[in-house]
């Protein structure tokens, strides 16, 4: 499997183990279970390990999900800014509710904590790349670069 192949790229890294569960899942959009297994072989650490190092950043999921991750800040400035506007308008547009996968495993949908980016609020990301001052009317056109 390709995640073999990933992981052994890895090994000998400091740190090397995030950097494969990145590269993981840059390519699977999630980390699946026989990738954490592997990894723990490579790295020489119980399986237990493996899985905290995994579920401990929120960066990473456990479980497949949407290709294009899409997460909207739930902080006070966004919120304040509209952001429940834009979470209404980012379901309709993908007819899912937030935390959920579209059907054709295209887009996932999540919320996060503050971005840092709170002088340009709402904000969401998609697959880490910020979008600034989103309202509902520009969300369709952000969602048609990714269609």
């Amino acid at each position: 499997a390709y995640y073999k192949e990933i992981i052994a790229r890895f090994a000998d890294v400091p740190g090397g183990m995030i950097e494969a569960y990145h590269a993981i899942q840059d390519e699977y959009s999630y980390l699946p279970e026989e990738a954490i297994i592997e990894a723990a072989k490579v790295f020489g650490v119980p399986t237990a390990d493996a899985y905290g190092v995994a579920t401990f950043y929120s960066y990473f999921s456990v479980k497949a999900r949407g290709k294009n991750v899409i997460r909207i800040c739930e902080s006070a400035p966004c919120h304040i800014a509209g952001a429940a506007e834009v979470v209404s308008a980012l379901e309709r547009q993908l007819g899912i509710p937030m935390g959920s996968s579209t059907a054709d495993g295209r887009f996932a949908l999540e919320f996060t904590e503050c971005v840092g980016q709170c002088q340009a609020t709402p904000v969401i990301t998609i697959n880490s790349k910020p979008y600034f001052d989103v309202t509902p009317a520009i969300v369709a056109d952000i969602l048609a670069e990714y269609k």
